[in-house]
Order: C-alpha cells, then sequence, then structure tokens
C-alpha cells in the first residue's frame, strides 16, 4: 500500500499557488496563440482580397509567387 501522507497547511498553500501559477501560464499561452491565429487569418483575408487567384494555389506555388512579386519592390 502507498504512503499516503497528509500535507501540512504550508505545503498544500503552496501546491494551490503552484497550480494556481501552471493556470495562468496556460491562460496566457492560450491567449497568444489565439492572438496569433486571429493575425494570420486576417493577414490571409487581405491577401486574398488583393490577389484573389490565390485560393486556388498550393502553398508552394504561393510561396513562389510572393517571392517573385515582392523582390520587385
Amino acid at each position: 500500500m502507498a504512503d499516503k501522507r497528509i500535507m501540512t497547511p504550508e505545503e498544500k498553500a503552496l501546491l494551490q499557488a503552484r497550480h494556481r501559477q501552471e493556470e495562468a501560464e496556460a491562460r496566457n499561452r492560450k491567449k497568444e496563440r489565439d492572438a496569433r491565429t486571429h493575425r494570420l487569418v486576417q493577414e490571409g483575408a487581405i491577401l486574398e482580397s488583393i490577389v484573389p487567384h490565390i485560393k486556388e494555389m498550393d502553398l508552394d506555388s504561393l510561396k513562389r509567387e510572393l517571392m517573385i512579386r515582392l523582390r520587385g519592390l
């Protein structure tokens, strides 16, 4: 049978504080991912509005097209 030691109030408080910190960090990572996803969707929409035919292009073709167009700037 496993040793079931009772935590002291201080140990319990430290464990709870660590869990709250981990949860806060996880929320921040999710907010950052969501913000990045939102930005990428907006940028894609802008790109599609300027160059509508890219909707039918595969990613390699899109990359080549952009490289060609941006080199001319």
